[in-house]
């Protein structure tokens, strides 16, 4: 029983406080009487006691830090406060133990240093339009820098840029004339395009017009030489049936008096006649003589 208890004592003392397990995505870091003896992954593990610590418990995830706005001057000499957030990740829990002292507050010291750096090769204009190219570089420097301290920088982003007050109002004047200049010059299109479509309409109207009296036109004229066609058209045709009648003189002469008094039946008030019509009351007694036969 004395053995059973001891046993109880030995294994609640001396081998459960011992037994550890490393969840996902963590990492425990193990010295041996001082020394750095192995790195733990997630599972179950099992330390010394009294000879064996846990140095660190680090996590593998992907840790993101925004950084407190820093102060920096711009190559024109503007001071501005710019923050950041770096995203990084850890990968090497010994080098993250034992590379740097307070790795967290190494990379915001690097962070801030390597801001200035680039924002002092900048002008304010080129600050505010060149984020990707800051959030690339910062990135790319900061990644290399960290290599020995077991960090992988995945990721830098300017999270602000705030510049003076001053320039602020100004930056705002300048925007305000910027839209306004914008402004007005859609309206000047607006109105170019405008004046244009109506000259456009009224030209094609004035085409359309003309098209329209040229066609009237033409088809009044086509109109009078038909009719004078069919005129022509049937005095031929009446000459060629006096002709296939073998009409006389007479006849010819007869006809020529009909037309004369269709004449003297308008509005003249004069009437020619013509010499061939002398022998007009000879023509009258053949037409009696005629009337009388029949």
């Amino acid at each position: 029983m004395e053995l059973f208890i001891l046993f109880i004592i030995v294994l609640v003392v001396f081998i459960l406080p011992n037994v550890k397990i490393v969840p996902q995505a963590h990492s425990y870091v193990i010295e041996r009487l001082g020394s750095y003896k192995e790195t733990w992954k997630n599972g179950l593990h099992l330390k010394l006691p009294f000879v064996d610590r846990i140095a660190n418990k680090v996590t593998l995830k992907e840790i993101v830090k925004d950084f407190p706005p820093q102060p920096v001057i711009t190559k024109d000499n503007v001071t501005m406060q710019i923050d950041t957030v770096v995203y990084f990740q850890i990968t090497d829990a010994k080098l993250f133990t034992y590379g740097v002292e307070y790795p967290i507050t190494a990379i915001e010291t690097l962070t801030a240093t390597t801001l200035r750096n680039l924002i002092g090769e900048l002008e304010l204009d080129q600050t505010l339009t060149s984020r990707d190219i800051i959030n690339s570089k910062m990135r790319s420097i900061l990644d290399e820098a960290t290599d020995p301290w077991g960090i992988k920088v995945n990721r830098v982003e300017v999270k602000n840029i705030i510049p003076p007050r001053d320039i602020q109002e100004a930056m705002e004047k300048q925007m305000r004339a910027e839209r306004e200049r914008r402004e007005k010059i859609l309206q000047a299109e607006g109105e170019k395009k405008s004046s244009v479509l109506i000259a456009e309409g009224e030209k094609e109207s004035a085409i359309l017009r003309a098209e329209a009296k040229k066609e009237s036109q033409i088809r009044i004229a086509e109109g009078e030489a038909q009719a004078l066609l069919k005129i022509k058209q049937a005095e031929a045709d009446g000459i060629k049936l006096l002709k296939e009648a073998k009409a006389d003189e007479a006849v010819l002469k007869l006809k020529s008096f009909e037309t004369l008094s269709n004449v003297a039946n308008g509005q003249a008030t004069k009437i020619i006649v013509p010499s061939d019509l002398q022998n007009l009351a000879t023509f009258g007694t053949v037409v009696k003589e005629m009337t009388k036969k029949d």
